[in-house]
């Protein structure tokens, strides 16, 4: 629990005996402003005591490791939930914007192949709480390191299948949207092609980004590297992204882990090619990082430019995503974490797929 998982409703019962506006006041400094509410100097002395030792307004995990590259553009913490799980979100800075990466769920069912998230199995999905105080953290954090910059976008690419986990997703997509401030087309969601989870996200009205982890264009290949795809095979995933496309008229980007021998083939860039046009999708080739449990590498940068040359040579819009945070464990494709805390007795390992060159997604 979080204190981002009470409602309004919550804070009203919580605060009795309070002045009626003093939870609307909380409601909005704790979401437009980052703060906690013992933090808060407008509220009473003896509030901010007792609000500060509830357990209800207590946060929703503890930061184990803080990691940054040498100019500090690139930032991975490593959290651990109050049940002990551990998750990770990624904050990355550019000259005219602060993005987070942030996780849906702690683990990954999808198992995919090459993604060490899903070698490593599921365990639970995030609450609202849990999934708003990444943003909150990353607000905070974005203030601290960049000063007058304000964090603007957010990305749903870290560890778990957002769309999986629609109920609380979706809520905090309203926290963040509503609550927090950031715009809807600053708000991208990523999934492996979840179709029932698709077309409840077709219809929440806010223009949300879509990025769908494809990696590979046709079933039999797919369904090897995406097992979900078995489900939800490439013809019923397009009929479902073709409903999107035409009810809210928004861009959908293809994500494609570029993999040594494996989806990089000239027949590879022309059956997305087939996959694209239709569609009028944009492209994001991300060279893989090499993973525990995975053979192959990423592949070359010259059969990634070589493979964008192909889809930009049949009008598709492609983007290579380039490998931030490499040295942090935080290199696009799969985020590393491990850690060993003695007081836990349990050694972790966390690794999550994660997207994190997400300009073109934002466009």
């Amino acid at each position: 629990m979080s204190l981002y998982d009470l409602e309004i409703a919550d804070w009203q019962k919580l605060l009795s005996g309070q002045p009626p506006f003093r939870s609307r006041q909380i409601w909005k400094a704790i979401h437009e402003h980052a703060l906690r509410p013992d933090q808060l100097t407008s509220l009473p002395k003896s509030l901010r005591a007792i609000l500060a030792s509830s357990a209800e307004t207590a946060s929703a995990f503890t930061l184990v490791r803080l990691t940054s590259d040498d100019r500090q553009l690139t930032e991975k913490a490593l959290f651990q939930l109050n049940d002990r799980r551990v998750i990770e979100t990624v904050l990355m800075h550019y000259h005219d914007r602060s993005t987070v990466c942030i996780s849906s769920q702690a683990g990954c069912a999808m198992n995919c192949s090459f993604c060490a998230t899903g070698q490593q199995g599921f365990f639970r999905h995030l609450t609202v709480g849990e999934i708003v105080e990444q943003v909150i953290w990353a607000i905070d954090r974005t203030r601290i390191t960049r000063g007058e910059k304000r964090l603007s976008n957010i990305v749903f690419m870290g560890m778990g299948e957002p769309l999986a986990n629609t109920r609380n997703v979706f809520r905090a997509l309203e926290r963040i949207n509503t609550d927090i401030g950031i715009g809807a087309r600053h708000i991208t969601v990523s999934t492996v092609g979840i179709v029932p989870g698709i077309k409840l996200f077709t219809d929440l009205g806010p223009q949300f980004n879509l990025a769908v982890s494809l990696h590979a264009a046709n079933n039999d290949k797919r369904t090897s590297l995406v097992p979900i795809n078995a489900k939800y095979p490439i013809e019923t995933l397009m009929e479902t992204l073709q409903e999107y496309v035409q009810k809210t008229r928004r861009r959908i980007s293809f994500e494609w882990a570029m993999m040594d021998g494996v989806n990089d083939t000239e027949q590879d860039a022309k059956e997305l090619t087939s996959l694209c046009v239709p569609l009028e999708a944009h492209v994001n080739l991300i060279p893989l990082n090499p993973t525990l449990g995975w053979p192959s590498k990423g592949s070359g940068w010259s059969r990634v430019e070589s493979f964008a040359d192909t889809l930009a040579g049949a009008g598709i819009a492609v983007s290579i995503r380039d490998n931030r945070g490499t040295n942090i464990d935080a290199a696009c494709g799969q985020l590393a974490g491990l850690v060993a805390d003695k007081n836990l007795g349990e050694r972790y390992s966390e690794n999550i797929s994660a997207k994190m060159e997400i300009s073109a997604l934002l466009d």
